[in-house]
């Protein structure tokens, strides 16, 4: 009988660990744990369209985060979106002609924004704004355009040049 209730005891462990394993292996897995920003200051950027950006979504310069996106608003005079950016302090020597992009990380995935750095000896300042920015591509819009168009090109069929009349 007590033998019975040890193999019970240890089944029911072995499940508690393994899903605590899970747990623990997804918090580890996401944006969210792999990310701790200390200091931060603010920029902002407007879009004509921002997709399924999401607050928290990572800001990001070649690839390596530095920030994330803190709100999302619709500016009623512009009719545009106006998105805050809080960016971590240690990277505060962002060029002032920089270009904010959204874009998707691969076909499907969530959405992020992309600084791409310029060249400007001056850099942007808490509270300032992109001048440069690009918009979310959708993929329902590539989608129609493309069967729209017809499909694919061809290629075009060379002719040889005519020979010349003497």
């Amino acid at each position: 009988m007590s033998q019975k209730h040890s193999y019970q005891f240890g089944t029911g462990l072995f499940i508690v660990l393994g899903f605590a394993a899970l747990a623990w292996l997804a918090t580890q897995t996401t944006s969210v744990a792999n990310y701790r920003q200390g200091d931060s200051y603010t920029l902002n950027a407007r879009f004509s369209n921002v997709g399924q950006l999401k607050l928290g979504a990572p800001v990001k310069v070649a690839g390596v985060r530095i920030g994330s996106v803190r709100a999302i608003e619709v500016d009623p005079a512009k009719l545009d979106a106006k998105v805050q950016l809080s960016i971590a302090k240690r990277y505060a020597e962002l060029p002032d002609d920089s270009a904010a992009a959204i874009f998707t990380s691969g076909l499907l995935g969530d959405q992020y924004v992309a600084i791409q750095p310029g060249g400007s000896p001056d850099a942007l300042k808490d509270g300032d704004e992109f001048v440069l920015t690009q918009s979310s591509v959708q993929l329902e819009d590539l989608i129609g355009k493309f069967l729209a168009a017809g499909g694919p090109e061809k290629p075009a069929e060379s002719t040889p040049p005519a020979a010349p009349t003497p």
